[in-house]
């Protein structure tokens, strides 16, 4: 199918759907259009002409295309989250590069509860646990999981221990992005949030900073475990009282940093999980009346917002594109027989200097 085709279907013209579909950096004025023109394109099994071309030189057939859906572990649509956001833009231009078709874009009620195919019945079918998976003998049992033929997963973010065994029966081939490595459970690409957070941590405290508040999520958290171990690498003791669990969004940032005002002891940094989290703390910053109080706030992950924000935020970067990419050869390498065990690629961040970090 031709990218007219698709532009017929979604009402647009062809070079729009070119756009969106082969440029990652590109942003449709209409979301909805785009969204529009991305499920025509999975619907009719959409692969570049290029992919085609190079099929009918070397004269191989596919009968059915590589399929590749998205698992969503912290939230219920990608839209939630702006760093997994970008991250799904760079996945989506590499599957087609590679003559894959996007699948569908899933969360964690969706993978308890997926649709069982070798029976008649409509309704879902939820998933035993883990162990009774592992166990499972006969198609007739409760916990049969099909394997999808032809469909992989890429894993957004930290999937929960108690889903991998259902997921790898799910899907010939499985591959995650995350800031947490797992032990080895799966091919993934990391970039380690412990390095990221180490690397935020002392250049604070190169600037003089020693009373560094700590807002984001605490649970096997590898960015909390750099911060504080940062800390008392350099005879920091930990103050309990800067530690702010949230489940990093913008609005909790938002409202962590209005309790924080309102504090008799203030910080004099702020260190955020990640920047959706440290856009509702400049937000809160710019809304308070407390002029006096201006704490320096460094993050991590530095999405396109990051530049946009007063000030500029200084954050760590982490390399996106790079980790989509990866995944994706993973992925496919996998699918192809290529290698059997899991494989860990880390990729390095780096520190990106802006305006909201400054000296004591």
């Amino acid at each position: 199918m031709s990218l007219r085709k698709i532009a017929e279907i979604a009402g647009t013209s062809v070079s729009t759907v070119s756009r969106v579909l082969n440029n990652s950096e590109y942003v449709c004025n209409d979301p909805k259009l785009a969204e529009k023109i991305w499920e025509t394109a999975r619907e009719i099994n959409y692969i570049p002409n290029t992919f085609a071309k190079n099929l009918r030189l070397k004269k191989e057939t596919v009968s059915t295309p590589f399929t590749v859906d998205i698992f969503i572990t912290r939230f219920n649509s990608i839209e939630e989250d702006m760093f997994f956001h970008q991250l799904y833009q760079y996945l989506k231009e590499y599957l087609l590069q590679e003559g894959c078709v996007l699948g569908k874009v899933i969360n964690s009620m969706d993978v308890m509860e997926l649709l069982n195919n070798d029976t008649n019945r409509t309704e879902f079918v939820p998933y035993k646990s883990s162990t009774s998976v592992i166990k499972e003998k006969s198609k007739n049992a409760l916990a049969y999981i099909k394997t999808l033929k032809d469909t992989g997963l890429i894993v957004l973010g930290k999937c929960p221990p108690e889903l991998i065994s259902v997921l790898k029966k799910r899907y010939v081939a499985v591959s995650g992005i995350d800031r947490n490595p797992t032990d080895y459970l799966y091919d993934e690409v990391v970039c380690n949030g412990a390095t990221a957070a180490q690397k935020a941590i002392e250049y604070l405290l190169s600037l003089g900073h020693t009373n560094i508040a700590y807002i984001g999520d605490c649970t096997y958290e590898s960015r909390y475990i750099g911060y504080y171990q940062t800390l008392l690498q350099h005879r920091i003791s930990l103050n309990h009282n800067n530690i702010y669990p949230t489940n990093q969004t913008e609005q909790e940032g938002f409202d962590t940093m209005n309790v924080i005002l309102s504090a008799d002891e203030k910080p004099t940094a702020i260190f955020c999980a990640n920047d959706c989290t440290a856009l509702g703390v400049l937000k809160a910053l710019k809304k308070s009346k407390k002029r006096g109080y201006i704490p320096s706030v460094i993050s991590i992950d530095n999405i396109d917002m990051a530049q946009k924000t007063t000030p500029m935020l200084t954050t760590i970067d982490i390399p996106k594109q790079e980790m989509a990419h990866f995944a994706i050869r993973l992925l496919l390498d996998r699918k192809n027989g290529q290698h059997s065990g899991n494989v860990r690629m880390e990729l390095p961040c780096k520190l990106i200097i802006r305006e909201s970090c400054n000296y004591v």
